[in-house]
């Protein structure tokens, strides 16, 4: 038998493994915010562990800020759902023009804590959701968060409905077009690309989102003066893959992938709790203003809301809500 040579090992070591990155299929994922965020941490988590779980067979490349959809964060969900995506991070709140019962999360203070909020999306309630999703061509492989949606804006401290009033104020979709008009504010739907610029320049003077997943990594602590932590309503993200791709991959793959999605979106509700948990100190030590409600102060948003909640309850429909609401019942308040 012949001897191989160092070089000639070398060589078919390097062939060898050549061939094995090659044959590792590229699958693209789209998401909404930069890639400071949560959920770019969370998307790269998934790609992470996809690899692992499948030998390498998979290589997950990530775009940030909606690239592959030319910066609409609306319109992912729905290039996912004809195949054009692979894959997709999204909130259910950017869903709602193609799934309006998404908005069911979002309904203004639906949710008293984080315990009834897992009850919804780790239970048998986002089922309902997921159901819907699937003959909309997306498959949901997990829920993250995006988290409780703040208020902040540059004009005064929000301490009352009142103070709403007259606010231009940025919204990420429909529902909360009528939440603001239900305050008196000024709502004007824009892509997040778009923002921080728009907010730095005064064209709006204020905006909406969690402070762990997008207010504290997207710095927006730099372009406003206050905050108001009312909890007003809930986003959650998902982790969903295009059906045509599920359906051509073989049911060990499946777990791989749906395992994957489910540790990665465990890690990044993690980090996005933690870090609205330090939060407010964080911002405070950065020179934002916060004030944090009292209960008799939030009822009074909760009132001034009822109407934006009732048009999206009717639009989302009384099964979908009346299962939440039944989880949410049975989950301590605290």
């Amino acid at each position: 038998m012949k001897l191989i040579s160092k070089a000639a090992l070398a060589t078919i070591l390097a062939t060898s493994a050549f061939l094995g990155a090659a044959h590792a299929e590229t699958l693209r994922l789209s998401h909404n915010t930069g890639d400071t965020t949560t959920w770019h941490k969370g998307a790269e988590k998934f790609g992470e562990l996809l690899s692992d779980k499948t030998d390498g067979n998979y290589d997950v490349r990530v775009f940030p800020n909606a690239q592959l959809s030319g910066g609409d964060q609306m319109k992912q969900a729905e290039m996912v759902g004809r195949g054009a995506l692979d894959l997709v991070v999204t909130s259910a709140i950017n869903v709602t023009p193609l799934v309006p019962e998404m908005a069911v999360f979002s309904l203004p203070y639906l949710y008293a804590n984080y315990d009834q909020v897992d009850a919804t999306t780790q239970g048998e309630p986002a089922k309902l959701l997921e159901n819907i999703l699937r003959d909309k061509g997306i498959e949901v492989l997990a829920w993250g968060e995006n988290g409780f949606r703040e208020v902040t804006n540059n004009v005064r401290p929000i301490k009352t409905p009142e103070d709403m009033k007259g606010l231009n104020m940025r919204v990420a979709g429909p529902m909360y077009i009528d939440v603001m008009n239900a305050l008196g504010a000024n709502p004007q739907q824009m892509q997040w690309g778009e923002t921080i610029t728009a907010l730095q320049q005064g064209v709006v003077d204020g905006q909406e989102n969690p402070i762990g997943a997008v207010i504290i990594p997207q710095q927006v602590f730099e372009v406003q003066k206050h905050l108001t932590a009312w909890h007003y309503s809930y986003d959650p993200i998902f982790l969903g893959v295009s059906s045509e791709v599920w359906a051509d991959l073989d049911a060990d793959t499946q777990e791989q992938m749906r395992a994957a999605a489910t540790e990665a979106m465990e890690y990044q509700r993690e980090i996005t709790r933690k870090g609205t948990a330090e939060g407010v100190a964080f911002l405070r030590d950065k020179g934002m203003e916060v004030y944090e409600p009292s209960d008799e102060e939030l009822t009074a948003f909760r009132e001034a809301t009822k109407p934006a909640f009732d048009t999206w309850a009717a639009k989302v429909g009384t099964d979908i809500v009346g299962s939440f609401q039944d989880a949410i019942a049975a989950t301590p308040a605290n």
